[in-house]
């Protein structure tokens, strides 16, 4: 199946972001504010533009981690650190990390463009309804254009997120059962979402219980045709909706965009920075991933 202009750019764009996640730099920043652990630095750093917010809302936005999961670092994290403390340190971390990893990029003229036409879509991405968007899309911009790109994805990122979110819940899946279905679609496994999102052996029996009983998983524990159907009407709105800031920005520009940046992508998906199998379902395509192997090989 061909994929939509919004999910290829999303494929491309999320690497630049996720440099915030898996870059060391950004747990070394965050253990300097005394912050404790891996992830208390995740959630005190992507929570950090809703401000000084309780469990339950950051259990609400990012939808498919675990209650408790979440409420072992928030609200304590703001103990050890302010949010704009955290603001702050992720964009230091990211600036070292990707002037260490790409430095022949970051003076590149192709940053420079990548920049301007991002921020532009950035402006333009929906955040009505959309709370990690529009709370992205409210902080200033970096000077640097590396940065300028970084924070464009970011917004990009978590306007998508919120239409994804939204799309789950007229789909009638559940925090687990989003987690459930791409596995049982294809995507990460179970034990991936189970480390990463902390949804018990229980908890995740009856979320496959109350998918049987409507009829979207069978006893094999695969999708049904009905099921399928349903992921990939999920996955369409997700699509459709983040289409908007797209469509807006204009087809010559969108793909300006992503000449610039799949290179760069390419290159932090192939550098072992991000786990080929990771609970975001990001994939770099095979055939790509497959030529680069066997150039290390010769």
């Amino acid at each position: 199946m061909t994929e939509t202009r919004a999910r290829r750019l999303w494929r491309v764009l999320e690497p630049i972001h996720a440099v915030t996640y898996f870059a060391p730099e950004t747990r070394r920043a965050t253990d300097e504010l005394g912050l404790r652990g891996g992830w208390m630095s995740y959630f005190g750093c992507r929570a950090a533009p809703l401000g000084t917010v309780g469990a339950g809302v950051v259990t609400a936005v990012f939808y498919n981690f675990h209650p408790s999961m979440v409420a072992r670092a928030v609200p304590d994290v703001w103990g050890y650190a302010s949010p704009e403390q955290l603001l702050a340190a992720r964009l230091q971390a990211v600036d070292t990390a990707v002037r260490r990893m790409l430095p022949d990029w970051v003076a590149s003229t192709d940053v420079q463009r990548a920049a301007e036409v991002s921020r532009e879509a950035a402006e333009k991405a929906p955040v009505a309804g959309r709370p990690l968007g529009a709370a992205n899309a409210a902080l200033d911009w970096p000077n640097d254009a590396h940065l300028v790109l970084w924070h464009a994805s970011t917004i990009l990122r978590e306007s998508r997120g919120d239409g994804h979110v939204a799309a789950l819940v007229a789909a009638g899946l559940s925090p687990c059962q989003a987690n459930l279905t791409i596995a049982a679609s294809g995507g990460p496994s179970k034990d991936v979402y189970q480390r990463d999102r902390r949804w018990s052996d229980d908890e995740w029996d009856a979320a496959a219980e109350d998918l049987r009983e409507r009829g979207l998983l069978g006893a094999d524990g695969e999708l049904t045709e009905r099921g399928a159907a349903v992921r990939r009407e999920v996955e369409a709105t997700t699509d459709r909706l983040a289409e908007q800031g797209w469509k807006a920005l204009g087809d010559d520009k969108a793909e300006q965009l992503e000449r610039l940046v799949r290179p760069v992508s390419k290159t932090l998906m192939t550098s072992g920075l991000i786990p080929a199998d990771n609970p975001m379902a990001l994939r770099w395509p095979a055939a790509e991933l497959v030529s680069v192997s066997e150039a290390r090989e010769r």
